[in-house]
């Protein structure tokens, strides 16, 4: 394997797509991935987000918020 090989994702999840799963408009899909908090790729205009990163997302926000609610109390 050379160093420039990349285990590709089944599938790839476009912008809108990422949107309808976290129940949000493109836009905020956009700005998480300009923001560089979304991990993603770009395929000429295309973005792209694999499953694995969305959910890696998801547990980053997770783990945020629960910190963020221990320190509360």
């Amino acid at each position: 394997m050379s160093p420039r090989s990349v285990e590709l994702p089944e599938q790839l999840l476009t912008v809108r797509e990422v949107a309808q799963r976290l129940r949000v408009c493109t836009a905020t899909v956009y700005k998480l991935c300009a923001a560089g908090e979304l991990v993603h790729v770009r395929i000429s205009n295309a973005i792209r987000v694999s499953p694995r990163e969305l959910a890696e997302f998801l547990a980053r926000r997770r783990s945020k918020r629960q910190k963020k609610n221990l320190d509360r109390t």
